[in-house]
Protein backbone atom coordinates (compact mmCIF):
# COMPACT_ATOMS: atom_id res chain seq x y z
CA UNK A 1 0.00 0.00 0.00
CA UNK A 2 1.56 3.19 -0.32
CA UNK A 3 1.31 6.06 1.56
CA UNK A 4 0.02 9.50 0.88
CA UNK A 5 3.53 11.28 1.27
CA UNK A 6 4.52 8.74 -1.19
CA UNK A 7 1.85 9.42 -3.43
CA UNK A 8 2.26 13.11 -3.39
CA UNK A 9 5.89 13.26 -4.34
CA UNK A 10 4.76 11.07 -7.44
CA UNK A 11 2.14 13.52 -8.28
CA UNK A 12 3.97 16.07 -11.31
CA UNK A 13 2.38 19.16 -9.76
CA UNK A 14 3.48 18.59 -5.98
CA UNK A 15 6.77 18.92 -7.59
CA UNK A 16 8.80 22.23 -6.51
CA UNK A 17 11.25 23.70 -9.57
CA UNK A 18 14.60 25.07 -7.99
CA UNK A 19 15.77 26.20 -11.51
CA UNK A 20 15.35 29.48 -13.39
CA UNK A 21 15.23 32.83 -11.83
CA UNK A 22 12.17 33.14 -9.15
CA UNK A 23 10.28 35.16 -11.44
CA UNK A 24 10.14 31.95 -13.85
CA UNK A 25 9.76 29.73 -11.01
CA UNK A 26 6.21 31.84 -10.08
CA UNK A 27 5.20 32.23 -13.77
CA UNK A 28 5.44 28.24 -14.36
CA UNK A 29 3.62 27.86 -10.75
CA UNK A 30 0.87 30.30 -11.67
CA UNK A 31 0.64 28.48 -15.10
CA UNK A 32 0.32 25.34 -13.82
CA UNK A 33 -1.81 25.93 -10.74
CA UNK A 34 -4.21 28.35 -11.65
CA UNK A 35 -7.28 26.35 -12.79
CA UNK A 36 -6.66 24.25 -9.18
CA UNK A 37 -7.22 27.56 -7.62
CA UNK A 38 -10.12 29.15 -10.09
CA UNK A 39 -11.98 26.05 -8.75
CA UNK A 40 -11.08 26.32 -5.48
CA UNK A 41 -12.23 30.15 -5.46
CA UNK A 42 -15.23 29.17 -7.20
CA UNK A 43 -16.57 26.74 -5.25
CA UNK A 44 -16.19 29.29 -1.76
CA UNK A 45 -17.72 32.15 -3.62
CA UNK A 46 -19.85 30.23 -5.95
CA UNK A 47 -19.36 33.35 -8.53
CA UNK A 48 -16.97 33.30 -11.93
CA UNK A 49 -15.98 36.58 -11.28
CA UNK A 50 -15.45 37.03 -7.78
CA UNK A 51 -13.58 33.69 -8.24
CA UNK A 52 -11.27 35.07 -10.37
CA UNK A 53 -10.70 38.24 -8.34
CA UNK A 54 -9.75 35.49 -5.54
CA UNK A 55 -7.32 34.00 -7.35
CA UNK A 56 -5.56 36.84 -8.92
CA UNK A 57 -5.26 38.14 -5.31
CA UNK A 58 -3.93 35.04 -4.10
CA UNK A 59 -1.12 35.58 -7.46
CA UNK A 60 -0.01 38.72 -6.14
CA UNK A 61 0.30 37.79 -2.46
CA UNK A 62 1.86 34.76 -3.44
CA UNK A 63 4.59 36.33 -5.72
CA UNK A 64 5.08 39.32 -3.09
CA UNK A 65 5.79 36.61 -0.79
CA UNK A 66 7.76 34.28 -3.41
CA UNK A 67 11.19 34.59 -1.96
CA UNK A 68 9.46 32.94 1.45
CA UNK A 69 7.26 30.41 0.36
CA UNK A 70 8.58 29.47 -3.33
CA UNK A 71 10.66 26.15 -1.99
CA UNK A 72 7.94 25.23 0.22
CA UNK A 73 4.82 24.84 -0.35
CA UNK A 74 3.59 27.81 -2.48
CA UNK A 75 -0.17 26.20 -3.29
CA UNK A 76 -0.77 25.87 0.40
CA UNK A 77 -0.21 29.68 0.50
CA UNK A 78 -1.79 30.54 -1.93
CA UNK A 79 -4.99 28.40 -1.06
CA UNK A 80 -4.77 30.06 1.99
CA UNK A 81 -4.81 33.35 0.98
CA UNK A 82 -8.13 32.52 -1.70
CA UNK A 83 -9.75 31.01 1.67
CA UNK A 84 -8.87 34.15 3.74
CA UNK A 85 -9.25 36.44 1.53
CA UNK A 86 -13.04 35.37 1.12
CA UNK A 87 -13.62 35.27 5.06
CA UNK A 88 -12.77 39.01 5.36
CA UNK A 89 -15.00 40.04 2.46
CA UNK A 90 -17.76 38.75 3.94
CA UNK A 91 -16.59 40.26 7.40
CA UNK A 92 -16.34 43.68 5.64
CA UNK A 93 -19.57 43.29 4.00
CA UNK A 94 -21.37 41.26 6.67
CA UNK A 95 -23.40 39.72 4.25
CA UNK A 96 -23.22 37.29 1.60
CA UNK A 97 -25.35 37.75 -2.26
CA UNK A 98 -26.08 34.65 -3.26
CA UNK A 99 -26.92 34.02 -6.81
CA UNK A 100 -29.65 31.75 -6.95
CA UNK A 101 -29.43 28.46 -7.79
CA UNK A 102 -31.38 28.83 -11.09
CA UNK A 103 -28.86 31.31 -11.88
CA UNK A 104 -26.00 28.94 -11.61
CA UNK A 105 -24.84 27.25 -14.70
CA UNK A 106 -27.22 25.41 -16.55
CA UNK A 107 -28.20 21.99 -14.56
CA UNK A 108 -27.92 20.19 -17.95
CA UNK A 109 -24.64 19.38 -20.27
CA UNK A 110 -24.89 19.98 -23.77
CA UNK A 111 -22.44 16.80 -24.65
CA UNK A 112 -24.45 15.20 -21.84
CA UNK A 113 -21.49 14.09 -19.76
CA UNK A 114 -22.78 13.10 -16.24
CA UNK A 115 -20.10 14.46 -14.28
CA UNK A 116 -20.46 17.96 -15.74
CA UNK A 117 -24.39 17.37 -14.39
CA UNK A 118 -23.07 16.07 -11.29
CA UNK A 119 -20.38 18.89 -10.68
CA UNK A 120 -23.09 21.06 -11.09
CA UNK A 121 -25.52 19.90 -9.11
CA UNK A 122 -22.78 19.70 -6.62
CA UNK A 123 -22.48 23.41 -6.93
CA UNK A 124 -25.83 24.83 -6.65
CA UNK A 125 -25.97 22.74 -3.34
CA UNK A 126 -22.99 23.64 -1.94
CA UNK A 127 -24.56 27.48 -2.41
CA UNK A 128 -27.62 26.78 -0.05
CA UNK A 129 -25.38 25.92 2.61
CA UNK A 130 -24.34 28.77 5.52
CA UNK A 131 -20.84 29.98 4.29
CA UNK A 132 -18.98 28.76 7.11
CA UNK A 133 -20.29 25.20 6.52
CA UNK A 134 -19.58 25.63 3.20
CA UNK A 135 -15.79 26.71 3.62
CA UNK A 136 -15.33 23.49 5.49
CA UNK A 137 -16.88 20.97 3.22
CA UNK A 138 -14.69 22.96 0.62
CA UNK A 139 -11.22 22.35 2.18
CA UNK A 140 -12.14 19.16 4.08
CA UNK A 141 -13.79 16.87 1.38
CA UNK A 142 -13.42 18.90 -1.99
CA UNK A 143 -9.46 19.80 -1.42
CA UNK A 144 -8.84 16.52 1.01
CA UNK A 145 -7.40 18.80 3.69
CA UNK A 146 -7.09 16.95 6.96
CA UNK A 147 -9.40 18.34 10.25
CA UNK A 148 -6.22 20.24 11.67
CA UNK A 149 -4.94 21.24 8.44
CA UNK A 150 -8.64 22.92 8.00
CA UNK A 151 -8.86 24.47 10.97
CA UNK A 152 -5.50 26.52 10.79
CA UNK A 153 -6.86 27.16 7.12
CA UNK A 154 -10.11 28.69 8.49
CA UNK A 155 -8.86 30.03 11.97
CA UNK A 156 -11.05 28.05 13.69
CA UNK A 157 -10.88 25.07 16.47
CA UNK A 158 -10.44 21.50 14.97
CA UNK A 159 -14.27 20.83 16.80
CA UNK A 160 -15.51 23.61 14.79
CA UNK A 161 -14.26 21.88 11.86
CA UNK A 162 -15.78 18.23 12.68
CA UNK A 163 -19.33 20.20 14.01
CA UNK A 164 -19.24 22.03 10.73
CA UNK A 165 -18.39 19.17 8.79
CA UNK A 166 -21.20 17.23 10.08
CA UNK A 167 -23.73 19.92 9.56
CA UNK A 168 -23.00 21.11 6.56
CA UNK A 169 -22.79 16.63 4.86
CA UNK A 170 -26.37 16.44 6.44
CA UNK A 171 -27.61 19.37 4.76
CA UNK A 172 -26.12 18.66 1.52
CA UNK A 173 -27.77 15.18 2.00
CA UNK A 174 -30.93 16.50 2.51
CA UNK A 175 -30.64 18.90 -0.53
CA UNK A 176 -29.26 16.65 -3.12
CA UNK A 177 -32.21 14.09 -1.94
CA UNK A 178 -29.67 11.19 -0.14
CA UNK A 179 -30.98 11.15 3.14
CA UNK A 180 -30.31 8.04 5.78
CA UNK A 181 -33.00 6.29 4.65
CA UNK A 182 -33.36 4.99 8.25
CA UNK A 183 -34.03 8.42 8.94
CA UNK A 184 -36.75 8.83 6.46
CA UNK A 185 -38.68 5.25 7.98
CA UNK A 186 -38.15 6.60 11.01
CA UNK A 187 -39.88 9.87 10.80
CA UNK A 188 -42.75 7.75 8.66
CA UNK A 189 -43.35 5.30 11.06
CA UNK A 190 -43.42 7.97 13.94
CA UNK A 191 -46.06 10.38 11.62
CA UNK A 192 -48.07 7.37 10.91
CA UNK A 193 -48.66 6.27 14.53
CA UNK A 194 -49.64 10.30 15.09
CA UNK A 195 -52.31 10.16 12.08
CA UNK A 196 -53.55 6.60 13.76
CA UNK A 197 -53.53 8.39 17.31
CA UNK A 198 -56.13 10.77 15.48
Amino acid sequence: MVSDDAAVLDDPRATVVTTGTPAERFTMFARDRSPELSRIAYLLCGDVHRAADLVQLALERTYRAWNRVGDGDPFAYARKVIATARIDTWRRTKRDVLVAPADLRPGSASDGTQHVVDRDELVRALRQLPTGQRRIVVLRYLLDRTEKQTAEDLGISVGAVKSGASRGLDRLREVLGKGDPRSATATNDTTSRKEAQR
